[in-house]
């Protein structure tokens, strides 16, 4: 692993970088580097999550390896490339795993849709709403979520104003 990666303003170093910012140099392999756009806050919550699910991937916990693979989605690592077009199915299995990555990691709370856009949607987040909605509705079709409003169960396609997401019983 290089000890320089030219992080600017001072940042601590990682990983060397190839010069797109796409990839990262690590052990002379090259691997598809994190999603920057990300707000630091919600990367560290998809890292800690990602982290828990090797963790569980150790321990043969069932569906393991589908939390490593939703993480490592959530996060820009898998599935289409982040710096590529943010549209199609693609994008929308990209929202689906932020959604199940986020209400497993905080599993006695709940996240707002607004969250999921930050993720995925880097500065033009809220252009992003009407998707992450509608990924969401389909999440609670499969009960792998379920979408509340002032605490009480809702449908998000009917729901107005704010409302928040919680695991669901086949997450």
């Amino acid at each position: 692993m290089a000890a320089d990666s030219g992080a600017p303003g001072g940042e601590e170093p990682g990983p060397e970088r190839t010069a797109d910012g796409h990839h990262v140099i690590i052990d002379g392999r090259r691997w598809r580097a994190t999603d920057p756009s990300i707000p630091d806050g919600f990367r560290q919550e998809l890292v800690d999550e990602l982290m828990a699910a090797r963790r569980a991937v150790k321990s043969s916990e069932v569906d393991a390896r589908r939390r490593v693979h939703d993480a490592k989605t959530a996060l820009g690592e898998r599935g289409a490339p982040w710096w590529e077009d943010r549209t199609g199915d693609d994008f929308d299995e990209r929202i689906a795993a932020v959604i199940r990555s986020l209400t497993r990691k905080r599993e006695q709370s709940s996240i707002c849709p607004s969250d999921v856009a930050r993720t995925v949607g880097g500065k033009s987040w809220r252009s992003l709403m009407t998707d992450v909605r509608r990924v969401a509705a389909e999440l609670a079709d499969r009960d792998e979520i379920v979408v509340t409003q002032k605490g009480e169960p809702v449908s998000i396609r009917e729901a107005r104003g704010p409302v928040r997401i919680v695991h669901g019983p086949k997450i």
